[in-house]
């Protein structure tokens, strides 16, 4: 990833969720860091399998564990809050149990897929994001 990415994946995410205090840390090779202020929110890797370069933000969210927990109203208060954005909403997948899509007003975001593996249950959000997202990012200097 270099550093035309990063910027370009700061100033995409940051208008997307109307945010400015999102931020993008590059790592080793591939892999970045996605920030609000010290909060790590999760990791964004490139996936350039296809021929065409895009990224994939994941972050995991653990849920309780408790079997009355309603997980539309409780995630879409999580990602609003992470976020700072009112507009985030969680609804169920038609014809799918084992995941909630994502969307910020009418725009589809992603998916959340539950995992439970050990007594533990956990939504892991996944935000796909195409080159051609990127377009019209920040101005090389």
């Amino acid at each position: 990833m270099d550093v035309l990415e990063v910027k370009k994946l700061d100033a995409y995410l940051s208008k997307l969720f109307g945010n400015p205090g999102i931020r993008v840390v590059p790592k080793k090779g591939d892999v970045a860091e996605v920030f609000i202020g010290e909060d790590d929110l999760g990791e964004l890797t490139v996936d350039d399998e296809d021929g065409d370069r895009s990224f994939n933000f994941r972050m995991v969210i653990q849920v309780s564990n408790d079997p009355s927990f309603q997980p539309l109203p409780a995630l879409t208060a999580y990602l609003r809050a992470k976020f700072d954005n009112e507009n985030i909403r969680v609804v169920m997948r038609p014809k799918k149990t084992d995941s909630v899509e994502a969307y910020l007003g009418d725009e589809f975001l992603g998916v959340l897929f539950l995992e439970a593996e050990k007594g533990r249950r956990t939504y892991i959000f996944e935000l796909p994001i195409l080159d051609v997202d990127l377009e019209g990012g920040p101005i090389p200097e």
